[in-house]
């Protein structure tokens, strides 16, 4: 599929960074790799701390490949250190264990051109599927998207996956922990550093007013290696972020809103595409 038509402005088409965290992926890689359209502009690998081959086995499978070692533990870190280092006016987010189809990159582009914000997979959408969800979790989810969507007024299908995309410009709307600070003392993780980072960018997105597009995704199951995910204890952590997150946006609403600094930085991204 080609990766993204020429905007409407008759400018070029907008460059794409995918930001893929990583630990111990080596034989992940080669399938997540060769799934990339053509036309993706940057890849950046952040690897956690990875002891096989993971950061040789990615510069084998594509020299430009840009590698970024996270500066904490967790996604959330993983992430920011990527977005950080991020170059392209667009950043998708993707997993290297093959779960996210990177050939669905194309899908979520398109919708940010055409104008969206922020653009999140979903499993439970039209055109989504999921081989590696259980039933449990499927009703743990169903069960969270609600409460966020009583509480936000949004209409998210599926709040917990983490397939998305976004302008770069979005970035400081997420505001995610610096990557710069030091970790906590015990070997603790800053609140964001987490799996909490799928439902807080995805809140703060919406919450910040920004228009935000869904795109049917079907997730895959991990093809090596076995997953970090904890249905429970993850599941008490999300509601813990949903609930926090609500408590900012309360918050936030007797401040001016940021996302007027948001759309003049997205108009002249967009404008330079």
């Amino acid at each position: 599929m080609e990766l993204v038509r020429t905007l409407g402005n008759g400018q070029g088409s907008p460059t794409v960074s995918v930001v893929i965290p990583a630990l111990n992926e080596e034989r992940n890689l080669p399938h997540v790799f060769a799934a990339l359209p053509d036309g993706i502009t940057e890849v950046i690998l952040v690897d956690g701390g990875s002891v096989d081959r993971t950061v040789a086995v990615a510069r084998e499978l594509r020299p430009d490949v840009v590698v970024v070692h996270q500066t904490r533990t967790g996604k959330g870190n993983a992430l920011a250190c990527g977005f950080a280092a991020s170059t392209g006016d667009i950043i998708v987010m993707i997993d290297a264990d093959g779960s996210t189809d990177p050939r669905e990159i194309p899908l979520f582009v398109q919708q940010l051109v055409d104008g969206a914000d922020f653009v999140k997979g979903s499993r439970f959408a039209r055109g989504g599927h999921s081989d590696d969800i259980t039933p449990l979790r499927k009703l743990g989810n169903d069960g969270l998207n609600l409460v966020v969507n009583v509480l936000f007024g949004t209409r998210f299908t599926d709040l917990c996956y983490g397939y998305n995309a976004f302008w770069r410009s979005v970035v400081p709307t997420l505001d995610l922990p610096d990557p710069r600070l030091p970790r906590p003392a015990g070997g603790g993780k800053l609140w964001g550093d987490g799996f909490e980072i799928e439902t807080m960018i995805n809140i703060r997105a919406a919450a910040d007013g920004l228009t935000v597009g869904e795109v049917g995704s079907v997730e895959h199951a991990r093809i090596h290696g076995q997953s970090n995910l904890n249905t429970f204890r993850d599941g008490f952590r999300v509601l813990r972020t949903i609930l926090s997150e609500y408590g900012r946006s309360r918050t936030r609403r007797t401040t001016k809103p940021a996302t007027v600094a948001h759309q003049r930085a997205t108009t002249d991204s967009r404008s330079r595409a």
